[in-house]
């Protein structure tokens, strides 16, 4: 489905952006292996449970936009590794909102249906 690893990226934060369920878990390997970790949340394994989970926060209704920067990428014939800071504007009914950088590595593996999401960590930035 995704050529290359920035694509399955762009894709996961255009599914993010959406709030579209069914766009995020296209981005997701569909086996037991993969894992999320939200900040100052615990880790969730296997892919109902990660299913479970980005529904939990779309369900929400929050609408969040994400700039990507401090991008720095590890990447090879199977593997890749991005790890960068998602500069977050949770959007308010009124507009503008609150703002937090978060520090995050994304990880993909190569298979025989592209390159396909196996984890997500996400944690805030010290002070």
């Amino acid at each position: 489905m995704f050529a290359t690893p920035d694509e399955a990226e762009n894709a996961f934060y255009t599914a993010f952006a959406n709030n579209d369920l069914d766009a995020m878990m296209a981005v997701w390997s569909d086996d037991e292996e993969v894992s999320c970790i939200h900040p100052g949340r615990a880790r969730v394994a296997g892919y109902e449970l990660v299913r479970e989970n980005w529904a939990q926060i779309f369900k929400s209704g929050q609408r969040l936009q994400v700039h990507l920067s401090d991008q720095l990428i590890v990447s090879g014939m199977m593997f890749s590794l991005h790890t960068l800071h998602e500069n977050i504007l949770v959007l308010g009914a009124q507009g503008g909102g609150a703002r937090s950088v978060v520090v995050t590595t994304n990880a993909y593996l190569r298979s025989a249906s592209g390159w396909r999401m196996v984890l997500h960590h996400a944690s805030h930035v010290p002070a």
